[in-house]
């Protein structure tokens, strides 16, 4: 996170203790409000993240439709022991059809966790997130279209399912948030599939599975890779792990059964140096004299 810059120069703090002085009705800090990290104004404040979450929700819900109509064959979920070069899908048969959400950044925004973290900026500390977990049920958002898309899938026939990473010894109070935000309804272990449920920790392929085999699963939705395969986390460096999802057989399924909310606050894509993602045929510098 950026360190906020508070105050500047000494004559901005002789003005302040100056108005001080004069009032007795009002006090005038002396500190400003720290900066907001760039990916949270984005992605908590702007227009433009909450259009393009707005956006996500009617091509996912769109594609849940036709998807209903045509009793598809395959669910977007990968089979075991299928690669992201040769992707192999898991049959539906005659299995109810679901959708898969993750929790986090899709469709709950952590309001409350974040503006703590941009007002005292640390490194991610697990035991301030599992307070947060146990926390306030109030100081959480749906994501911009959430609420609605829920309801127009459950609507269709379609089972609502979230899986996340959040810890299974917080399941009442992960599912009370969930419906709090009028997400709902979310019971562990029907629709609710949490870190503990199985004995592969923050990984999802096992509770994918779990749930592939009870449901023809038709889209997901989430806000790191992921949330659609653990094999996007396999290892890759940033470039390999942008090139298979601009190319290949895996790149069609992107808006075509798996479905990406923008998170540039945290997660997995927020890594690599200059030489991981801008390659050197792409360098440019100003002339000597512009600079």
């Amino acid at each position: 996170m950026a360190d906020p810059t508070l105050l500047k120069g000494r004559g901005f703090l002789v003005l302040a203790l100056a108005l001080s002085a004069c009032t007795t009705t009002q006090a005038v800090p002396l500190a400003s409000t720290p900066a907001v990290p760039p990916g949270m104004q984005y992605l908590y404040g702007s227009g433009e993240a909450a259009a393009q979450a707005l956006q996500t929700w009617r091509q996912l819900t769109g594609f849940v439709a036709q998807k209903v109509a045509a009793s598809p064959a395959e669910s977007v979920i990968l089979a075991e022991g299928a690669s992201l070069a040769a992707p192999r899908w898991v049959p539906c048969g005659t299995k109810p059809k679901a959708v898969v959400f993750d929790v986090d950044e899709t469709v709950l925004l952590n309001l409350g966790f974040e503006a703590n973290d941009a007002a005292h900026p640390a490194p991610y500390d697990q035991k301030v997130w599992n307070a947060w977990e146990r926390g306030d049920l109030d100081k959480v958002a749906p994501q911009p279209g959430a609420v609605v898309a829920l309801a127009e899938l459950r609507r269709m026939g379609v089972t609502v399912i979230f899986n996340t990473n959040r810890s299974a010894a917080n399941a009442a109070v992960t599912r009370a948030t969930i419906e709090a935000a009028g997400l709902g309804p979310a019971v562990h272990g029907e629709t609710l599939y949490l870190s503990g449920d199985d004995a592969m920790g923050s990984r999802k392929d096992g509770r994918r599975a779990m749930i592939a085999a009870k449901f023809c699963v038709v889209a997901m939705g989430g806000d790191q890779l992921g949330d659609f395969s653990d094999l996007f986390n396999a290892g890759l460096a940033p470039a390999p792990r942008r090139a298979t999802v601009l190319s290949g057989p895996i790149a069609a399924h992107f808006g075509a059964g798996w479905f990406v909310l923008p998170n540039p606050v945290y997660g997995t894509a927020l890594k690599g140096g200059l030489d991981d993602i801008f390659p050197q045929d792409k360098r440019w510098a100003p002339p000597a004299g512009d600079k």
